[in-house]
């Protein structure tokens, strides 16, 4: 089976080689990787890795827009998509975390009954009090998050989705395909969540522009979940607000953005069963001269931008407010006061 997968990048560096290796784990093929502005090292570690095999990196062709969606108009032309069995549009941040089989997405595509496409249901992981940047797997160092049914008071949580080459597609979204308008019903693709089941009608339709790319999470991740490590460590946070959003051009993240994520209330472990293959992985890949020393060089830059900012006023008091936030979304903290209870 060829799973390609597709991702657009900004300052990655130092999470490569992880996400690369992980996917592999779990049974991506081929990699399409565009990026833009990188000034980490993140293209020349890409570059060097192309020469390898198995990854594409092409320069993002977006003229000052929306980076995402024009990357993924070019890549359905791409050839390494269109061989593809399927395509699995994610960021370096989203982890695949399969719970059925051998965790491997051939295995989640036989446990769903082998549909069309698949949407599996996000979880976002908590910072957990991590403040310095480690060069360690990320999957390992942040292990709570939000309850998985609920996030900030919401029932329904976004999707990323697996998409199977026979498709009816009208075009690549972010977060789904979008089939054309006036398919005959008889050819609407057969689509399931992360549980095997079909996906809520209003979804499938794309009917209600709030649920386009979302829907109840309940009961949605019996087979896979969607690890979203947004926040990392505050180290990583600064350097992420300092790069802005690699998806929109001129949107920046905030305090907002980051409580949202950064709630503590459910422990899950799961995805560490990949940890000791996940290591001996990235061992190898180490194991290059040539990858190892950029890969180094990128976490280099990170620290040494991190410090850069840690010295500028505004993220010195962006780290400091951080830092003691209570880890609660927004609107528990004002509940609790009007309930009388202490945070």
């Amino acid at each position: 089976m060829k799973i390609t997968t597709i991702t657009c990048v900004k300052n990655e560096g130092p999470f490569l080689l992880e996400w690369i290796a992980y996917n592999r784990l779990i049974g991506v093929t081929d990699f399409l990787f565009y990026s833009n502005d990188c000034d980490d090292g993140t293209d020349t570690l890409l570059d060097a890795l192309s020469a390898r095999g198995g990854v594409v990196h092409l320069p993002n062709p977006a003229e000052g827009r929306n980076y995402q969606m024009e990357a993924l108009k070019a890549a359905a032309h791409e050839e390494v998509v269109q061989r593809a069995d399927w395509v699995w549009i994610a960021d370096v941040d989203e982890f695949l975390n399969i719970h059925a089989g051998d965790h491997t997405i051939p295995a989640l595509v036989m446990a769903c009954g082998d549909p069309q496409a698949i949407s599996v249901t996000f979880q976002f992981f908590a910072n957990g009090g991590v403040s310095d940047f480690r060069d360690a797997p990320v999957i390992a160092q942040f292990t709570r998050s939000h309850n998985p049914d609920l996030w900030c008071a919401e029932s329904a949580i976004e999707v990323k989705t697996l998409t199977r080459s026979d498709f009816p597609l009208q075009y690549y979204g972010a977060h789904r395909p979008f089939f054309r308008k006036g398919l005959d019903e008889r050819a609407r693709p057969r689509w399931t969540d992360g549980s095997g089941r079909k996906v809520p009608p209003k979804f499938l339709m794309a009917a209600n522009p709030r649920r386009i790319r979302k829907f109840p999470a309940a009961g949605a991740r019996r087979l896979a979940t969607l690890n979203h490590y947004a926040l990392r460590s505050l180290d990583s946070y600064l350097v992420k607000n300092d790069r802005g959003d690699v998806n929109r051009e001129n949107r920046a993240f905030d305090d907002t953005y980051w409580r949202e994520r950064n709630d503590p209330a459910w422990e899950d472990r799961s995805i560490l069963r990949m940890l000791p293959k996940l290591e001996a992985a990235l061992a190898e890949m180490k194991d290059d001269p040539e990858i190892r020393r950029l890969h180094e060089e990128c976490v280099a830059r990170h620290r040494a931008k991190r410090d850069r900012l840690l010295g500028d006023p505004f993220y010195a008091e962006l780290h400091a407010r951080l830092s003691c936030a209570p880890a609660l979304p927004p609107g528990e903290p004002e509940l609790m006061e009007e309930l009388g209870l202490s945070l």
